[in-house]
């Protein structure tokens, strides 16, 4: 019998193969300031811990990451500043709109996760929010800040990049 071995993948990609189709992924909100002031080395898939007005509010895209992040302790993950607006008709169901939330993720990247952010200058930041086969997932980064002079070049090579789009669509033309 032989054993055929499966070429290593990165933390988002586990569980999907090459057979399997993609699931159905609907992007509900994206954290663009954290691609602005994090640099980010890897990313984690996560599920959320709701209610179910949460749900239906997060359906109707009332949510915000701006300024969210993510505390590992006790062996788990909670997010904390993501704003859920409470839900039109939820009466006395709604809960608290900035709450911490839960994070459900393997108990082994919990702790990998723990580890890193225990060491200076890392930080776990929710990248976006998105729904996967009818849940609430959220996309989590393992970030390293920038300095100033890193967001500068940065800035500077999207302009040169976008300079050199340009003069390429009129020189074909």
């Amino acid at each position: 019998m032989t054993r055929v071995l499966a070429a290593r993948r990165t933390p988002r990609q586990r569980g999907r193969s090459s057979t399997v189709p993609k699931r159905d992924e609907k992007t509900i909100a994206k954290n663009r300031r954290a691609f602005h002031d994090y640099e980010i080395l890897e990313t984690y898939e996560a599920g959320i811990e709701l209610f179910g007005t949460e749900v239906k509010s997060i359906r109707a895209g009332a949510l915000n990451l701006k300024d969210s992040y993510c505390i590992a302790k006790n062996g788990e993950i909670y997010l904390h500043g993501m704003h859920i607006s409470p839900y039109e008709h939820g009466n006395i169901f709604n809960r608290d709109p900035v709450r911490p939330r839960r994070l459900l993720m393997h108990k082994r990247e919990i702790s990998k996760l723990q580890a890193w952010v225990q060491q200076d200058g890392y930080a776990l930041i929710p990248l976006s929010v998105y729904f996967k086969n009818a849940r609430v997932k959220i996309e989590v980064g393992l970030c390293k800040g920038k300095k100033n002079y890193d967001k500068r070049d940065a800035m500077a090579q999207r302009d040169a990049k976008r300079d050199m789009d340009r003069a390429m669509k009129s020189y074909n033309r």
